[in-house]
């Protein structure tokens, strides 16, 4: 993901080690993307999906094809 975006939701996988970002661009658009971290290695997060290209028009959009996407991203958004 590239400097500048905000993320505005982020949502975990169980054991806190692979997340989906909602984020949205300076130009007002959003995207998502898949994230991991290992504990064992410092540098932090990187992304496992590649999805941070794709751009919508607002957070629903964004959220819903992360949901078709990813497919643990269902069971881990609270109903």
């Amino acid at each position: 993901m590239a400097h500048g975006n905000i993320v505005v939701q982020s949502y975990n996988l169980e054991g806190n080690t692979v997340c989906v970002d909602i984020f949205m661009r300076a130009d007002g658009t959003y995207g998502f993307d898949e994230f991991r971290r290992d504990p064992e290695d410092g540098r932090g997060w990187f992304s496992i999906g590649h999805y941070g290209l794709r751009e919508f028009s607002g957070f629903d959009e964004a959220l819903n094809d992360a949901k078709q996407t990813v497919a643990w991203l269902n069971e881990a958004i609270p109903q």
